[in-house]
């Protein structure tokens, strides 16, 4: 029998016209997805009629399917002969274990192609009206997890703060919120309190929610306004746009937090 082949597709931040018309070819082709928690149904919805869908849920703090199982899923689909779509939010290649599932498949001598997603930090930014590397107020941006993988090497924070601080950088952080205190305390060791904070919940989706806010009041806001995952975080010089643009515009879902 013929192998299959494994595609690892990224299906953005949620909206379906955020998704690469590659991306959407791949889906309708497939006769198995294999759809991350954070993918929407209107994007599953572009799938054949005859596919299988299997949802493999993985989302940071929650219960998640094993990452074993569900490489053992696309090997043994693919051996038999499968088209199969690993369907991720965001981009496969950050923070979405694609770089393993990728590795674990070549190994095992299946084809794997990798057809790339906007990043739900750049649809946060794109929904705050914030160009993350502004030439005039930073010199580069860092995308960082706030979620560690246990047993993991921990973030540190307060090197991170001191580089962004000394060098001019934005952070752009995913899985934050549920451990936003502990983030405060030491990114304030390294940065003034007064620093811009956007918050971006549900980034390109109906539901979506921006807050912007400052580094020393950044958890009470969170736990204010209730934020949750899935969010992102814009901290940095460039969120002052955001601070600007919602004291102007009243943008939806937005509030300045008063020092």
């Amino acid at each position: 029998m013929k192998l299959g082949s494994v595609t690892l597709v990224g299906a953005g931040p949620g909206d379906p016209e955020l998704l690469t018309i590659k991306a959407a070819k791949a889906i309708a082709r497939a006769t198995l997805l294999l759809v991350d928690d954070l993918v929407s149904d209107a994007i599953v919805a572009l799938a054949s009629p005859g596919a299988r869908v299997v949802h493999v849920g993985k989302r940071g703090g929650c219960r998640s399917t094993p990452q074993a199982f569900i490489e053992k899923l696309m090997l043994t689909a693919a051996r038999d002969g499968e088209v199969v779509v690993r369907l991720k939010g965001g981009d496969p290649f950050l923070f979405g274990r694609g770089g393993e599932e990728l590795e674990h498949l070549r190994a095992e001598g299946i084809d794997v192609s990798v057809i790339n997603g906007i990043s739900a930090g750049f649809a946060a930014a794109s929904a705050l009206g914030v160009a993350l590397t502004h030439r005039d107020h930073a010199q580069g941006v860092v995308f960082v997890t706030g979620h560690t993988q246990r047993g993991g090497t921990a973030t540190n924070w307060r090197a991170l703060a001191r580089t962004a601080h000394d060098t001019g950088l934005t952070l752009v952080v995913y899985m934050g919120v549920s451990g936003v205190q502990h983030l405060q305390q030491e990114l304030l060791s390294g940065l003034p309190g007064d620093t811009p904070v956007a918050l971006v919940q549900s980034a390109s989706l109906p539901e979506q929610r921006m807050f912007v806010t400052r580094l020393q009041q950044l958890a009470d806001t969170v736990a204010r306004e209730k934020v949750a995952s899935p969010a992102i975080m814009v901290i940095g010089n460039v969120a002052r746009a955001a601070a600007l643009a919602s004291d102007a515009m009243q943008m939806p879902g937005a509030r300045a937090t008063a020092a």
